[in-house]
């Protein structure tokens, strides 16, 4: 089993203090990896090294195996993204119906491309296989609101009233 971590290691005190009712909750559930994992991200938004290692000793699992998770399933981010994420759909019915150019639009209004957050942290631009939402083909999705039927311009408007709604 790993060594605890030394608290002069890790980045985040107050990270620490926040994820700690769920480390105690899930302590030796050693196939409780992905609730762990879940319900970290949703505390600190991205799941920083430092919280591997400690997931890692509170289940008892090597952190090979907790890392092994977090980098296997996509909705789990191993750096920090932004206040929304934007994912592109680029599944068959969106590919055919113009995704490309829902990328290149909404890559150029953020200035970012794919996997990078904008430097306000703001947004995270994300291209995905499939959202599930064919019927709406080229679509996006922001944080949990589903945009279809878009141009690249609609989309770069969406992402416009996205900076308003900041600005307010």
């Amino acid at each position: 089993m790993t060594e605890p971590v030394n608290m002069s290691d890790v980045e985040d005190r107050e990270g620490l203090k926040k994820i700690e009712p769920i480390l105690v909750r899930y302590r030796g559930q050693k196939n409780a990896v992905i609730s762990v994992l879940q319900d970290v991200q949703k505390v600190l938004g991205w799941l920083p090294e430092w919280a591997i290692r400690q997931i890692s000793i509170s289940l008892g699992v090597p952190p090979s195996q907790v890392y092994g998770v977090a980098t296997f399933y996509n909705s789990f981010k191993l750096h920090p993204v932004g206040k929304h994420i934007v994912r592109v759909c680029h599944g068959t019915a969106c590919h055919v119906g113009g995704a490309e150019g829902i990328s290149r639009g909404v890559s150029q209004k953020l200035e970012v491309e794919h996997g990078e957050t904008t430097p306000d942290g703001l947004f995270t631009l994300e291209k995905v296989a499939c959202l599930g939402c064919c019927s709406l083909a080229p679509c996006m999705m922001i944080d949990t609101e589903v945009y279809g039927r878009l141009t690249p311009d609609k989309a770069k408007q969406v992402i416009t009233q996205y900076k308003k709604e900041e600005r307010k």
